[in-house]
C-alpha cells in the first residue's frame, strides 16, 4: 500500500482511483451508513467542498485501487464546521492559516487491516510537511473510540446530539508514534508526501 496526497485538480490524471474513492465514499456514506448525501449517476457521492480543489490523502493498495481517503481545505476558506456545524463551536469558526479541516474519512468495502492507521500517519505527515499546527474534524460518538484505538484522540472543541467538534495536534512526538504502530519509517513516509507535494513550502515549523 502506498499514500498519494492528491488535489482535485490533479485527480484526471489519476482517474481510476478517483472514481474508486468516491463511489466507495458513497457505499459508505449513503449504502453503510445511511447519510443523506447525494451521488450522481456514475455512483460518485460529491459534495460541495469538492468543486474547491481540496487536497486528498488516499491509501491506494497494491493493485492501484482505493482502499481509504480523506479530504483536507484550509480554514481560511469555506469548510463544513463553520457552514453545516457552526453550534459544536458555538457560532464561533475556526480560521487559520496553520488549520486545515478534515472531513470524508472514507475506508472502502474490504479494506485491509492498517488501514485506518495508515491513513492517521499519512495525515500527521501532511500536517508536518505543511507546517500545520492543527487539524479539525467533526466525528461521531463511535469514532471517539476508534480515534483512541488508533492512538490519535482530537481534542473535543463541542458536542451536540452525538457528533463533536475535534482539534487534532501535529508533533513530530505523535508522527514517530504513529510510525511505530503502524510499521512505517519516518523517511518512507516523508517519502510519500515530498513524492507529491515535495514542492510545497512549509507554511510554518510545526513543534
Amino acid at each position: 500500500m502506498t499514500i498519494r496526497y492528491l488535489y482535485a485538480s490533479d485527480l484526471p490524471s489519476q482517474a481510476d482511483l478517483a472514481a474508486d474513492m468516491f463511489r466507495d465514499r458513497a457505499a459508505q456514506f449513503r449504502d453503510r451508513m445511511g447519510w443523506d448525501v447525494h451521488v450522481d449517476e456514475m455512483g460518485w457521492e460529491t459534495d460541495v467542498y469538492d468543486r474547491l480543489d481540496p487536497l486528498y490523502v488516499i491509501a491506494e493498495g497494491a493493485d492501484g485501487v482505493h482502499a481509504g481517503s480523506m479530504r483536507f481545505l484550509p480554514t481560511t476558506g469555506p469548510t463544513m464546521l463553520s457552514e453545516v456545524f457552526p453550534y459544536l463551536t458555538g457560532d464561533r469558526p475556526i480560521r487559520a492559516p496553520g488549520i486545515w479541516e478534515c472531513t470524508r474519512f472514507c475506508l472502502a468495502p474490504g479494506a485491509g487491516p492498517g488501514t485506518a492507521r495508515k491513513l492517521l500517519l499519512a495525515a500527521s505527515e501532511l500536517g508536518l510537511g505543511l507546517g500545520l499546527s492543527h487539524s479539525l474534524g467533526v466525528f461521531d460518538a463511535p469514532m471517539a473510540r476508534v480515534y483512541r484505538r488508533l492512538g490519535w484522540e482530537p481534542e473535543v472543541l463541542g458536542s451536540s446530539d452525538g457528533i463533536s467538534a475535534g482539534l487534532w495536534t501535529f508533533s513530530v512526538a505523535t508522527h514517530d508514534r504513529l510510525c511505530g504502530m503502524v510499521g512505517v519509517h519516518p523517511s518512507q513516509s516523508r517519502h510519500w508526501f515530498e513524492r507529491d507535494l515535495g514542492h510545497l513550502a512549509p507554511l510554518s515549523v510545526a513543534g
